[in-house]
């Protein structure tokens, strides 16, 4: 009697896929709610900072502000006062805050 209540019968044992279903569900969820987000926000942080020019105000990821006065691949100058001049790389830029024209807007509108 204490054999037959130790085996367990084959209806209570779980299948190969009813274990994998609620796997593939929650990396479903996972996708949806961090990964996919996180991969839109940096798509659209590399846009702003191929958009960088010569006139934009930055912040930088330290948190210093300044005016761009030269702008390179790979490499920004910021003049964060009268005369002082920083050189930061374009990966190191937080956020743009004030956007200058391009000149050829800045001739249609005259």
């Amino acid at each position: 009697m204490i054999n037959l209540i130790l085996q367990a019968s084959p209806a209570a044992s779980p299948s190969a896929i009813g274990s994998i279903v609620p796997m593939i569900l929650i990396f479903v969820l996972f996708y949806f709610l961090l990964i996919r987000p996180q991969s839109q926000r940096h798509k659209k942080h590399q846009g702003m900072l191929s958009e960088i020019q010569r006139g934009d105000q930055v912040v930088t990821n330290g948190g210093i502000i300044g005016k761009v006065t030269k702008a390179t691949d790979d490499e920004l100058t910021i003049e964060i006062a009268d005369k002082v001049k920083v050189r930061v790389k374009r990966m190191m830029i937080a956020d743009v805050l004030n956007r200058t024209e391009p000149a050829n807007d800045r001739a249609k509108k005259k």
